[in-house]
């Protein structure tokens, strides 16, 4: 059995031991502060997809052919777009072989990249809350398949290859929808969201390699196994979270 294999069975077959009472005490105090601290910079109205109102009076006033400020706007959408980061988080997690980073991250490059073109290019969108909360659930399906969560409910394991490109195809979607929002300029669209989309993917890389060089020095500690469990119920805990923004502000807009 392979290194990559093993470790995630491990990490699958974990709980918490019932004498830890001080571990549990930990968890609750540790998703309680990591909530509030995200929501002390996520106001109630707040889109996992939205773009700064700068950049957005910046994509409205511009004509034409604009490569590099594009591929800088893909790229700090990228960076700084914290359901993209939760959910690449979440997929990496235990991908110990480049190779099976290259293959997952390409699947969900490859299923962002389709919609956001497609949608931008066709003028298809959907609200913009509903797709943000899809997302946000999308972060806590990928936690919950890092606690094995799926094997021990149903007995089964869901094709995770599959599961990131369907949901790379939601986020791209997601972006999209906030794009048209803000009615970019037929004028050079193509070469324009060509340019936003290698940007996007330059953010990935540049956020990936930063998730890797953590995960590298992290899995050398002896209480990583402890630590992955609890890492897990946070990623879920936020995901959670950024879903109830977007039904929130769902149900405000209506």
């Amino acid at each position: 059995m392979s290194k990559q294999f093993s470790v995630v069975i491990a990490c699958r077959k974990m709980t918490i031991p019932s004498t830890k009472r001080d571990d549990r005490v930990y968890l609750v105090l540790l998703c309680t502060a990591v909530a509030l601290l995200v929501s002390a910079f996520i106001s109630e109205n707040a889109l996992a997809h939205n773009i700064t109102q700068g950049d957005a009076g910046y994509i409205q006033e511009i004509w034409g052919v604009h490569l590099a400020p594009f591929a800088y706007l893909g790229a700090k959408h990228m960076v700084t777009g914290y359901d993209h980061i939760l959910f690449l988080f979440g997929v990496v997690f235990f991908l110990y072989k480049l190779k099976d980073v290259a293959i997952y991250v390409s699947l969900f490059a490859f299923g962002h990249s389709l919609t956001m073109l497609a949608g931008v290019w066709f003028g298809l969108s959907v609200n913009a809350y509903v797709v943000d909360a899809i997302i946000g659930l999308s972060v806590v399906y990928k936690a919950l398949d890092n606690l094995g969560a799926y094997q021990r409910w149903f007995g089964v394991q869901p094709n995770t290859k599959i599961a990131t490109l369907v949901f790379g195809l939601i986020h791209g979607t997601g972006l999209a929808t906030k794009i048209l929002d803000y009615d970019i300029s037929p004028d050079g669209l193509l070469p324009n969201l060509l340019a936003f989309n290698v940007g996007v993917e330059i953010g990935q890389i540049m956020a990936l390699v930063v998730i890797l060089i953590f995960m590298s020095f992290w899995r050398k500690s002896p209480r990583f196994f402890r630590q992955a469990y609890t890492a897990n119920v946070i990623l879920m805990s936020l995901g959670f979270m950024l879903a109830g923004f977007q039904a929130a502000g769902f149900f405000a807009s209506t």
